[in-house]
């Protein structure tokens, strides 16, 4: 049975593939793996807040140091912050126990190689080989042979030390009023504590987990209340994260949502006028709105898309050697900053610039024009290709050809859920939203 999906391993916990025992030969495989004869054999492990991450770090722990390797635990900490001190420590790997924006009864694994890069497909394939076949593959030596495990106190502080310094020393954010939500997650004290640091007056937003309550109806994927927050305290932006807060979304003064698309436009006009925007390329995916594509056109920058995943963008930067991408979902990736997506830098990039240029978020995104988009996730019994469903391929032709060219329709199974994600997007909404619904209805009238 397959364990990797998109970004990482991920499922409910307790059943397949997050079991106490799988987890221990995962960990168990990445030591055998990653084991060298010489040097720190040291992996770092940072998680979020979910009640399950004691059970995952410690069955994990248990694998990797049965194999030999020593593990380093720095307790909640968001993704971008892990992958950036394996990389600044020069630990052998770095994992996240985290199952990002899912709901506290899922959990999952996401491991980033030495360089903070997230691991390459053929690696995966060779763990969960090993993983899978239990009756060979691991290799259990001597028990003088085995691993520690130790605790990074600090790393918080490191990792917010480390955000400041990707904006001048110049820059203090006095009178500047924020609200964030850190959706109970990873990020509920760096992010506060981080804008504090930088002179904003910080109203602070889910910022008290209970292990239960992670994206609880909170957070960049509900942000309705960071809306109505921004409006009823009169601050000028919000500030949205998952739950392992390797995203960000926002809003303007007037509670409107600044989301993935808008965030690149923004920053990558600003790179672009700098001469730091690589080849005067952004990267993406099939997500993105259209509209952004349009404007970024017109500031002579091109956009490439990739499928859906953050991993898909940061592969595609790497081979093309450019260094600015992301997702409309709020992953943004500045390789000049970090190697994978990082909601506190990307939230204090953006107010860096605005800043700088003195307006507001609501006058930095008015010259990009979205067009409608409608988002529809449809569960289902199983996962299976939709397109084995005659009726659904039939239905997906017809709205193409309504479209006409003046919009796009995308179906595709959830890479991390057991979903099939509908996107319409055109330049007329009721014909969008007529497509939408007669779409979603007819999967989940097949498949749910």
């Amino acid at each position: 049975m397959k364990l990797f999906g998109t970004d990482g391993i991920r499922g409910a916990v307790n059943t397949h593939p997050m079991t106490p025992e799988t987890v221990v030969r995962v960990g168990m495989a990445i030591g055998q793996i990653l084991h060298r004869n010489n040097g720190k054999n040291m992996i770092l492990i940072g998680k979020d807040t979910r009640l399950s991450g004691y059970t995952i770090e410690s069955a994990l722990t248990s694998g990797i140091c049965a194999m030999g390797m020593n593990v380093t635990l720095v307790g909640p900490l968001p993704t971008p912050g892990v992958a950036y001190l394996t990389k600044s420590l020069r630990f052998d790997a770095g994992i996240v126990i985290s199952a990002s924006h899912n709901p506290f009864e899922d959990n999952g694994i996401k491991i980033f190689d030495r360089d903070g890069f997230k691991l390459s497909d053929t690696i995966e394939q060779t763990i969960e080989s090993l993983v899978i076949n239990t009756k060979n593959g691991l290799t259990l030596p001597h028990a003088g042979k085995i691993g520690k495990a130790y605790r990074l106190e600090d790393a918080t502080a490191r990792y917010i030390e480390y955000v400041k310094s990707t904006i001048s020393r110049d820059v203090d954010f006095e009178g500047l009023k924020v609200v964030v939500d850190s959706a109970n997650g990873a990020a509920y004290k760096v992010t506060p504590l981080l804008l504090a640091e930088l002179g904003a007056e910080v109203i602070s937003l889910n910022d008290d987990p209970d292990g239960k309550n992670i994206n609880d109806h909170c957070g960049s994927l509900y942000l309705e209340n960071l809306s109505k927050a921004v409006i009823s305290h009169r601050a000028h932006v919000g500030i949205a994260h998952d739950g392992d807060a390797d995203r960000t979304l926002m809003c303007d003064e007037f509670g409107n949502t600044i989301d993935g698309d808008l965030i690149m436009a923004i920053w990558a006009k600003e790179l672009q006028a700098q001469g730091k925007l690589r080849n005067s390329t952004v990267v993406s995916t099939v997500m993105s709105n259209l509209g952004l594509e349009h404007y970024l056109n017109r500031e002579g920058i091109t956009l490439l898309r990739t499928k859906v995943g953050d991993r898909y963008v940061v592969e595609k930067m790497l081979e093309g050697n450019f260094n600015f991408g992301g997702e409309q979902s709020g992953h943004i990736i500045s390789l000049a900053h970090s190697t994978t997506g990082d909601g506190p830098i990307t939230a204090i990039q953006i107010l860096d610039i605005a800043w700088k240029s003195k307006k507001p978020l609501s006058e930095l995104v008015s010259e990009v024009t979205l067009y409608p988009q409608v988002l529809k996730n449809v569960r289902v019994a199983r996962m299976q290709d939709f397109r084995s469903f005659p009726e659904i391929v039939s239905a997906i032709a017809v709205a193409e050809s309504e479209l006409n060219g003046t919009g796009r329709i995308l179906v595709r199974p959830s890479g991390t859920e057991p979903k099939i994600r509908i996107m319409v997007e055109g330049q007329n909404k009721a014909l969008v939203d007529d497509i939408a619904e007669r779409v979603s209805g007819m999967v989940e009238r097949l498949m749910a």
